[in-house]
């Protein structure tokens, strides 16, 4: 048998060549598929809150103040001032100049006489609140407009507290409004 060197040299070659020519190329990549996602874990709300407890005020002084403004009304018998928006009236002083009296009004119902308190901070009195005549849903207290009860609001640090069994604690500001209602009272 003969040996063909020059055949035996060029398939040595070609194989050389094969071979790095299947090195140098890149490497074919069989895309796969993305792995499933993690199974979602349900987790589970947390339990609510438990209720808060109602918050005690110990001093009316510390209790948020109502919302709301004062607005003054001037009127032949005296001036008005009343609390709350203008939509909902929650508290008025009303000066009648010729029975020389000044009217606290509390918006409420009832069909009978309430306690009724204002505490300040130089006086707390204890009062009583009457329905409204022709079935209003007010509930009155009227006082002589000299009465230092009067002064004592108008001139409380801050703010006065009214309270009428049976209805939320107003906490009202101390503003002109309620100091002028008063002077318009005294003039004779």
């Amino acid at each position: 048998m003969k040996i063909n060197c020059a055949s035996a040299i060029t398939k040595a070659f070609s194989c050389a060549a094969l071979v790095l020519v299947t090195a140098c190329s890149a490497p074919q990549v069989v895309p796969q598929a993305p792995p499933p996602p993690p199974p979602r874990q349900v987790v589970p709300a947390p339990p609510p809150h438990p209720p808060l407890p109602p918050v005690v005020i110990k001093d009316w002084r510390d209790a948020p103040q109502t919302p709301g403004d004062w607005r003054y009304e001037p009127r032949e018998q005296g001036g008005v001032a009343r609390f709350g928006s203008v939509a909902n009236t929650l508290f008025m002083i009303a000066c009648n100049r010729s029975a020389g009296t000044v009217s606290l009004v509390r918006s409420g119902t009832s069909t009978a006489s309430l306690p009724m308190s204002v505490a300040t901070t130089s006086e707390i009195r204890a009062l009583s609140a009457e329905p409204a005549p022709a079935g209003q849903p007010q509930l009155i207290t009227t006082l002589p407009a000299q009465d230092k009860l009067l002064d004592a609001m108008a001139f409380s640090r801050g703010r006065f507290a009214l309270e009428v069994n049976g209805l939320p604690t107003l906490y009202l500001p101390a503003w002109a409004e309620v100091g002028r209602v008063i002077e318009d009272c005294r003039k004779r």
